[in-house]
C-alpha cells in the first residue's frame, strides 16, 4: 500500500489493532515509505525559519520517529541534537539512518508525557505527533516541554490550516477520526490517532497559561488560501525568562 516498499493493507490493519507503541514498532521498517512521514518540504521550511530566529545550540525532536526531524535539526543546532520516542522500533531505524553521518545526534527511548531530561535544551520541535495525544493530555505534554527548555528556549512545530467544511479533505479527516473513535470504544488497547482534535486556539491558550510567549510564522513555501491566510504556519513558543 502507498508504494511497493510500503506496508500492505493487512500490515496496516494489524498496526491499527495494536497499541500506539507496538503499532509503530511494527510499522517502523516501512514507515518512511508511507504518507505518515513528515514531507521533506515541511522539514526544510521549518528548519529555514528556525535558522532565521536562532541561533540554537541544543535541540530536542519530540516523538522523533525514524529521525527525519532530528536530521533536519542538524542544520539548525550548533552543538547537539537529541531524538526521543517511546517506540524502540522507530528509534532503531533512526539510529541506522543517521548514525554514520552525525555523531552529534543521540537517541533516547522515553515517553513525551514524562521526559527524562532537565532543562537541557534551547529548542524543542515536534512534527506530526500531536494527533497521538488526547486534548486533555496536551497541557501535561506542554508542561513537559516547558520543563526541558532553558529560559528563553523555543518550542516550534508546523500547523496546517484546517480544511474547510466544503472540501473533500475535511470529510475524509472527519471520517477517519470517527472510525478511530468507534474502534477505541470497542477494542483494547486504544490506538490514539486523531487529525482534527488539535485546535490551534486551544493550543495557544494552554501554551500561554503554562508560561510561553507565542509567535506565528507563515511558511511561504506553501502559499496562501483564498482568503489570504497561510496554508502552513510555524508556531514558535518561547519559554518566558
Amino acid at each position: 500500500m502507498f508504494s511497493p516498499e510500503g506496508p500492505s493493507l493487512r500490515e496496516l490493519a494489524v498496526q491499527a489493532l495494536s497499541s500506539v507503541e507496538h503499532g509503530y514498532d511494527l510499522l517502523a521498517p516501512k514507515f518512511d515509505h508511507t504518507p505518515f512521514r513528515t514531507p521533506a518540504p515541511v522539514l526544510d521550511a521549518v528548519a529555514s525559519t528556525l535558522r532565521r530566529i536562532g541561533p540554537f545550540d541544543d535541540g530536542l525532536d519530540l516523538c522523533c520517529g525514524t529521525g527525519a526531524g532530528a536530521e533536519a535539526l542538524t542544520k539548525v543546532c550548533r552543538r547537539s541534537v537529541t531524538g526521543v520516542d517511546f517506540s524502540a522500533g522507530m528509534l532503531a531505524i533512526a539510529r541506522e539512518r543517521v548514525k554514520s553521518d552525525e555523531p552529534r545526534v543521540s537517541w533516547v527511548r522515553g515517553d513525551a508525557r514524562a521526559l527524562p531530561f532537565g532543562a537541557d535544551f534551547d529548542l524543542v520541535v515536534s512534527f506530526g505527533a500531536f494527533g497521538h495525544f488526547l486534548p486533555r493530555e496536551l497541557p501535561g505534554l506542554f508542561g513537559q516541554v516547558h520543563s526541558v527548555l532553558r529560559p528563553g528556549g523555543c518550542f516550534a512545530f508546523p500547523v496546517l490550516a484546517p480544511p474547510r467544511p466544503t472540501s473533500p479533505a475535511y470529510w475524509m479527516l472527519s471520517g477517519f477520526d470517527a472510525v478511530m473513535k468507534v474502534r477505541n470504544a470497542v477494542w483494547r488497547p486504544p490506538f490514539v490517532m486523531y487529525y482534527r482534535d488539535f485546535q490551534l486556539g486551544f493550543v495557544q491558550r494552554e501554551l500561554q497559561r503554562i508560561g510561553f510567549d507565542i509567535d506565528l510564522y507563515a511558511l511561504p513555501e506553501f502559499g496562501h488560501r483564498g482568503d489570504g491566510s497561510p496554508r502552513v504556519r510555524m508556531v514558535a513558543a518561547r519559554r518566558r525568562p
